[in-house]
This record gives structure tokens, sequence and C-alpha cells, in this order.
């Protein structure tokens, strides 16, 4: 048992030993560490004149788009254009066989050749029937016989010449000439083909492409903007995107607004003409427009993203040395990328992203703004 007492013994004196050391141990010295910064993305406000921009969809329209067809049933012997050629007004697309309205046009002309030269003939008995008559060798009768001779040669000439002008509208048919300057679609006829004058499909379309319109629509409570730009001093511009956000296409003027409000939808339409020398516009191509219909000068603007909500309204965070403070702003206008605000300098420092860690008087470090589909910070 003497063994087990001298075991116990010494495991109290070493505990008793660990008890003191640990009260005896001498206070560790508090190390104050300050929380880390947050990054975030800082943009400068600067002041500039910025345009307030109405944005909607549109179409190009052609403004002359021509369906080329026969006006006679014929033959297409020759076309001497290419698909897609660029054509003037009066040039020559398609010629048609003649044979027959040209042989139809010879024709009515000598039927006219022998009216007249009977109409002479009476025009000479009659000049003799009068002399006649006058000496009294020949009876009234026959005077008034010629006359009326006279006059039935006159209508039937008349005929005639009606005949040889349809037999020659007829023979120019046969060549046909471009309307408009334009530039041609691609061709649905081939040489050799029997041409009729009731066909529903066309040879070819010739559409004129510069300059060009782009249709679009706005709510009808946009009208009075409208007709302020319109019957302004300066032409309001308007601009033709490939798509929202997308590549311009093009820079028109805004040229009239439809006479009429559409019932269903409540929208007005209204064209824009654009100087198209390089072709970026194209006939009933899609396009968002944009229209500007005033200018904000020396506003401040800000980012979307740098606009936030709470009870109290519209903030944002504000940079101040290296903390932020949140600071109210109001709204005035704002498009798809930016706010023009009021209740900001030139030259604050607002946060546009990094903005969920934020607390009034919160440490922040600047950050590089993060490529799309890049890793936050």
């Amino acid at each position: 048992m003497a063994p087990s007492r001298t075991v116990s013994l010494v495991v109290c004196i070493l505990l008793v030993g660990a008890g003191l050391a640990w009260w005896l141990r001498p206070s560790p010295t508090a190390v104050a560490q300050a929380p880390a910064a947050v990054p975030v993305v800082v943009h400068e406000v600067v002041a500039a004149d910025i345009p307030v921009l109405l944005r909607t969809l549109g179409r190009v329209r052609a403004l002359n788009s021509v369906e080329i067809r026969a006006q006679v049933d014929a033959t297409l012997v020759e076309l001497p254009v290419a698909e897609g050629q660029q054509v003037r007004k009066g040039q020559l697309l398609a010629r048609l066989d003649d044979r027959s309205l040209r042989a139809a046009l010879q024709q009515a002309q000598a039927e006219r050749n022998v009216t007249r030269a009977e109409l002479d003939i009476a025009r000479v008995d009659l000049q003799r029937y009068q002399n006649l008559v006058r000496e009294r060798a020949s009876p009234a009768q026959t005077l008034d016989q010629q006359k009326a001779l006279v006059a039935r040669l006159q209508a039937t000439l008349a005929t005639r010449d009606a005949a040889v002008n349809a037999a020659q509208v007829q023979l120019s048919h046969t060549r046909i000439e471009s309307p408009i300057d334009g530039r041609l679609g691609i061709r649905n006829v081939d040489v050799g083909s029997l041409l009729r004058a009731n066909d529903s499909v066309s040879l070819f379309s010739v559409v004129q492409i510069d300059p060009i319109d782009v249709e679009a629509t706005l709510p009808q409570r946009r009208l009075p903007e409208l007709q302020r730009l319109l019957g302004g001093a300066q032409k309001a511009p308007v601009q033709a995107f490939r798509e929202d956000g997308g590549a311009l296409l093009g820079t028109g003027t805004l040229a009239l607004i439809d006479n009429r409000v559409a019932l269903d939808t409540g929208t007005l339409r209204f064209k824009a003409r654009f100087d198209n020398a390089r072709e970026q516009l194209w006939p009933d191509q899609s396009v968002v427009v944009t229209l500007q219909t005033g200018l904000l000068e020396q506003a401040l603007s800000v980012p979307l993203e740098a606009i936030r909500q709470r009870t109290e309204g519209t903030f944002v965070w504000r940079v101040e040395g290296d903390q932020v403070q949140p600071v109210a702003v109001k709204v005035l206008h704002e498009d798809e990328q930016r706010a023009v605000v009021s209740g900001l300098a030139a030259g604050d420092r607002i946060v546009t992203d990094g903005q969920s860690r934020l607390r009034p008087g919160v440490t922040v470090r600047r950050a590089e703004p993060v490529p799309v589909g890049g890793d936050q910070p």
C-alpha cells in the first residue's frame, strides 16, 4: 500500500505546482488589431454635357422600292445588268422579244397612211364640189355627202393615230428601264423565259439605298416632344445602332411624325432620314434608335451601379479620405448606363462596386474594376 500512497502524493504535488504556475504567469499584452480595409471600385464624379435620349426599336425603310415586272407578253431575250448591281434611273435592265409588237406597229402605221391618203383625196373632191355648187353646176346634196365623207375619214384617221400610239407604247414595254436610282435584288427569272403581264413573280426589285429612312414608334405621350423637335430651328439628331449596345450604323435627323396614333397600341410612328453612302443601313433591317430630345449642360452623372436604395431614399457611398459615408442624392435623369443626380460635387469619389460590406465610417482601399466574368475582389 505504501507505493500507492507515494504515487498519489506525487500527483497531488504536480497538480498544485501547475496551478501555482498558471496563477503566477505574467499577463499577456493585448495587441489591438485594426479591421482590414474593404476593397471597392471608385468612380470620380465629373461635370459634362449629357444628351437626353429616347431609345426604341426601329426598322429601316427604303425611300423607293420597285418590283420590276413585264407589262407585255413576250420572251426575255437579254439581261444587261447583274444581280446586286447599282443602277441609275433610265438604265436598261431587260429587253424582251419585240418582233411581233414591231410588226403590229408597222401594220397600224400602214393603215393610218391609207386613211390619210383617202382623206387627202376626199378634201380635194370637197373643194371641187364647193366650186361646182357655187357655180350651180352641182347639187348641194353632193356637197353635203362629200363633207360627211371628209368628217368620217378625219375620225378614222384619229382612230388610226391612236392605234399607232398604242402600238408604240406596247413596243416600248419591251425595253425595261430602271424607274429609280437604286440597287438590284436577286433575279427571279432567266433569259429565255416567257413573261406575261399578269405574272405574280417579278424579274427582280430595285431599292433605293441612299438616302434611307428609319421608322420607329414611341408612346403617344411623347407627341409634344416630337412636335417640339420637328418644329425647332435645328433638326433633332437620331442615331441607329445594330443592337442594344452594338455598333453605330448611322446618324440622321428627325424627318416627320405620322398623322395619327395607332389605336391598338397607343403608339406614334416617326421617321428619320439618314445619309447612307456607306450602306451600313439595309432595307427592312431591325435597329435600335436613339432620339435626342434635349441636353443637360454641365450635369453631374454617376454609373447606375453606384445608386443605392434605403428607407430614407436614394443614396451613394462617398469616399472621404480612406473611409466611406452615405450621401443622399436625387436622380434627375437616367438612361441604361448612368444617372444624372444632385447632391454631389464635381471631384467627389463614389463607390460603384463592393457596397455590400460597407458601413458608415468603414475603411476602404481602392480596387481595380473586375472584367466581365472575372472574380470579385
